[in-house]
C-alpha cells in the first residue's frame, strides 16, 4: 500500500474517533448541567447511538453496498452531521436537543462501517496493516478528551455550569464537516454488490448467522453479550456526569484513560488468549466489570480517589477481554459464507439491542437515586450494574462449556 493511502486513511480514521470522543463523553455531563435532563431523558439520548447501530445495516447495505462509492457516501453523512450537530450546539431545552441528537446517530454510526469498509478495500494485507491504520481512531478520541481538558478546559467545574460544553458541539460540527469534504478525496471504493444482483433482508441484517444459535455454547456466548451490554450501557451514560458531581477537574482527560488502556490490553490480549483460552479470557473481562462499578460505587474525591482512576482503566480488560474476544470467538464459530453476516448480529445484538436496554435501564436507575440537591447517590448506581455484571459472570462461568478456538495473532 502507497504511503499516501496509508496517510490519508490514518487521517480518515483520526476524524472519524475525534468527532465521536469530542461530544459522546462528557454529554452526559452536558444534559444534566446545561438541559437539567432527568436521568430518563439522558438515557433516551444516550440511546440514540442503539437506534443508529439498528438502522446502519439499511443505509450501508441498501445504499453503500449497491449504488453510491463509499467514500462519497462518508462525506455526504459527515456534511449532514456537521449541521445537525451545529443545530445541537443551538439547543436550550432537551425537546429541542433530542431530535437533532437522533437524527445525528442514525447518520453517524453508518460511517463506522464505512470507514472500515473503505480501509479494508485499500489495504493488501488487512489483517497485518488495519491495526496500524485503527489506532489513529483511538488517538484521535483521545487528543479529543485533551482538547476539551487541557486545551479549553471546558469540563472545568466553573466552565461547565457557564455553558462551555456547547463549545464541544461545535468543536465537531467543524470536524465533522472537515472529514465529510475531505471524504472525497479518498480512494475510490465502488460498490460491492453488481447491478442486478439480489440482496434480501436477510442478508442486508445478517439473519443467515441465526443458525449459530443453534450452538449451545454460541447461544451462551450471544445472550451473555446482550445482557453485558446493560453494565456497560452504565459507563458510557455515567462516567462524565459522575466525574463532574464529584467536583473532578479535566474529567473528560481523566476518562480518556479508558481508551488509553484499550490500547495497551489490546497488545495484551493475544497473550491471554492463548495461554488461558476464550473462556478463562472472557471471564476476565466479566470479572473486570464488576471489579470497576466496586471501585466506582466506593471510592471518591479524596483519598479515595485512585479507585476511580483504577476503575477507568479497566476499560481496557472490560471492553477488550470481553468485546474484542467475542469478535474472534465468532469469526472461528462462523464458515466462509456468514463471516460478515455474524459480525453484523452481534453487533446488532450488542450495541443495538443490548445497549438500548442498558441506557434504559442505566436512565431509571439514576433517576431513583436522584436527592435533594440535584445530584445523585454515586454509590447504589455503581452497585446495580456491579451486581448484573456478577451474574452474567456465573450464568456464562457454568453454562458455557469449554472450548479450544483457533485464534492466529
Amino acid at each position: 500500500m502507497k504511503n499516501g493511502v496509508r496517510v490519508q486513511l490514518s487521517l480518515m480514521m483520526f476524524l472519524e474517533f475525534f468527532i465521536w470522543g469530542g461530544w459522546f463523553v462528557t454529554l452526559g455531563s452536558f444534559l444534566g448541567n446545561n438541559l437539567n435532563a432527568t436521568g430518563a431523558e439522558t438515557g433516551m439520548a444516550f440511546s440514540t447511538q442503539s437506534w443508529g447501530a439498528i438502522i446502519a445495516p439499511f443505509i450501508v447495505g441498501l445504499i453503500a453496498d449497491r449504488y453510491f462509492n463509499a467514500e462519497r457516501i462518508l462525506g455526504v453523512l459527515h456534511i449532514i452531521g456537521a449541521i445537525l450537530m451545529y443545530q445541537m450546539s443551538l439547543a436550550t431545552e432537551f425537546s429541542v436537543f433530542y431530535p437533532y441528537v437522533l437524527g445525528y446517530m442514525i447518520v453517524y454510526m453508518p460511517t463506522l462501517a464505512l470507514v472500515n469498509s473503505i480501509s479494508f478495500r485499500q489495504l493488501k494485507d488487512p489483517a497485518k496493516e488495519f491495526p496500524f491504520v485503527r489506532v489513529f481512531g483511538t488517538l484521535g478520541w483521545i487528543i479529543a478528551g485533551w482538547v476539551i481538558s487541557f486545551g479549553f478546559k471546558w469540563d472545568s467545574i466553573e466552565n461547565i455550569g457557564q455553558g462551555a460544553l456547547y463549545n464541544t458541539f461545535l468543536m465537531v460540527a467543524i470536524a465533522s464537516g472537515v472529514l465529510g469534504i475531505f471524504s472525497f478525496t479518498l480512494p475510490k471504493t465502488p460498490p460491492t454488490i453488481k447491478k442486478g444482483e439480489k440482496v434480501s433482508l436477510s442478508d442486508i441484517l445478517g439473519l443467515d448467522a441465526l443458525k449459530l444459535l443453534k450452538d449451545k455454547n454460541f447461544l451462551i456466548f450471544f445472550v451473555s453479550s446482550v445482557l453485558i451490554c446493560i453494565p456497560l450501557a452504565f459507563y458510557y451514560q455515567n462516567i462524565s456526569l459522575f466525574l463532574t458531581e464529584y467536583k473532578v477537574e479535566n474529567s473528560t482527560t481523566w476518562a480518556t484513560l479508558g481508551q488509553i488502556s484499550e490500547v495497551m490490553f489490546m497488545l495484551l490480549l493475544p497473550f491471554f488468549f492463548k495461554k488461558y483460552g476464550f473462556k478463562k479470557t472472557i471471564l476476565f473481562g466479566m470479572l473486570a466489570w464488576v471489579l470497576r462499578y466496586l471501585l466506582f460505587a466506593f471510592g471518591d474525591a479524596g483519598d479515595l480517589f485512585f479507585m476511580i482512576v483504577m476503575g477507568i482503566i479497566l476499560h481496557g480488560i472490560c471492553y477488550d477481554f470481553f468485546f474484542v474476544s467475542g469478535q474472534i470467538y465468532t469469526d472461528s464459530k462462523a464458515g466462509d459464507k456468514i463471516k460478515s453476516a455474524a459480525q453484523g448480529l452481534i453487533t446488532l445484538a450488542t450495541y443495538g439491542i443490548g445497549m438500548l436496554i442498558g441506557y434504559w435501564v442505566a436512565g431509571q436507575i439514576s433517576d431513583k437515586y436522584l436527592i435533594a440537591d440535584n445530584t445523585h447517590s454515586w454509590q447504589e448506581i455503581w452497585i446495580f450494574p456491579a451486581v448484573f455484571a456478577a451474574i452474567v459472570f456465573i450464568l456464562f462461568m457454568f453454562f458455557f462449556k469449554n472450548e479450544e478456538i483457533e485464534y492466529e495473532s
